[in-house]
């Protein structure tokens, strides 16, 4: 039995003992041996190559403005009397929120849906709010200050499947970077797919789908421009529907929204079909209805130039009791095309 064999074997095993858990795992529930197989022959091509699609976590990254300061504390090395043993330690993340903070993905429990808007004003009531599968907030998040009890991270399963790169920024903008505001489309969709060697394959029920858009142009480390997180391309509502309708696992950008943010100066109108009253409608509509995750701050550029179109990618987040979100280091095993 080879090694590959053996992780898959492993992996299917903590997937049955965790079947319990199946109501909360929206499109992850499709994952198991066909999606695993898909992977083995992409990690088995003596010309796949590994990439890492994060980002290097420092104090100097662009910072989501929704997650306040990443404050890494590095605590002093210390030692034991009478050994020849030094040790170090740190604190990752000093009273902050370390998950939702660089490449990072985010728990179906991330979103609710209200039934009004809420005024500003009023005090927040969330014990009907409405999460996926139509979970209620006094079983989810009892209270504005508790974790959450159903749909947090720790209910997401290892996902090791296979990811498709969809390079609309060289398919289907001719190699020129999209704007802030702009959308990916469907046609944008199917053009880049038609364009590339994904075009007798398209989209399967299991992928992650990876958007490059060219924002990442814009990631600074030190980030002295703060352009990357005030704006940014994002996918259209119609586009998030027809994803979710090809069963997609998880969908991930070089951006950090997954929506469309418009630069103020040039207010771009959202596409027809997008729904009122919703500031990031596409995260809300995967999160909370189709059951499908968001990747956000991805590194695809180095895919992009190598004509990744097929890799497996294994995405782990950290299992955090309660939390919305995780950071994670995704990495992809695939063969260039180009």
């Amino acid at each position: 039995m080879t090694r590959i064999t053996l992780l898959f074997f492993y992996i299917y095993s903590v997937f049955i003992y965790s079947s319990d858990l199946s109501s909360q795992r929206g499109m992850t529930n499709i994952l198991g041996p066909e999606t695993w197989s898909r992977c083995s022959e992409l990690i088995s091509n003596p010309k796949s190559e590994s990439y890492e699609l994060s980002y290097l976590r420092t104090k100097s990254m662009p910072l989501s403005p929704f997650a306040g300061e990443y404050k890494p504390k590095f605590l002093p090395a210390s030692a034991m009397p009478n050994t020849v043993q030094i040790f170090t330690m740190d604190v990752l993340n000093e009273d902050v929120n370390d998950g939702n903070q660089g490449t990072q993905m985010d728990a179906l429990g991330h979103f609710g849906h209200l039934d009004e808007p809420w005024d500003g004003e009023t005090e927040l009531d969330i014990s009907n709010v409405t999460f996926f599968g139509g979970l209620k907030g006094d079983v989810v998040k009892p209270s504005k200050e508790s974790p959450l009890l159903k749909l947090g991270i720790e209910t997401v399963p290892p996902i090791i499947t296979t990811a498709i790169l969809i390079d609309v920024k060289k398919y289907a903008y001719n190699g020129k970077s999209m704007s802030a505001g702009e959308y990916v489309s469907i046609n944008d969709i199917n053009k880049s797919i038609e364009s590339s060697s994904l075009k007798s394959r398209g989209i399967l029920p299991g992928d992650v789908v990876l958007i490059y858009t060219g924002w990442s142009d814009n990631y600074q480390d030190p980030d002295e421009l703060k352009l990357y997180y005030s704006m940014a391309p994002g996918i259209s509502y119609t586009l998030a529907e027809y994803l979710a309708s090809k069963k997609v696992v998880a969908v991930g950008l070089d951006t950090p929204f997954v929506d469309a943010v418009a630069d103020p100066n040039n207010p771009i109108p959202a596409p027809e079909g997008t729904p009122e009253n919703m500031v990031f409608p596409v995260h809300h509509y995967f999160l909370t209805q189709a059951g499908v995750h968001t990747l956000e701050n991805f590194n695809l550029k180095k895919l992009s130039n190598d004509s990744v179109d097929l890799s497996c990618v294994m995405i782990l987040p950290l299992m955090v009791k309660g939390s919305a979100a995780s950071s994670i280091r995704p990495v992809a095993i695939g063969p260039s095309t180009s």
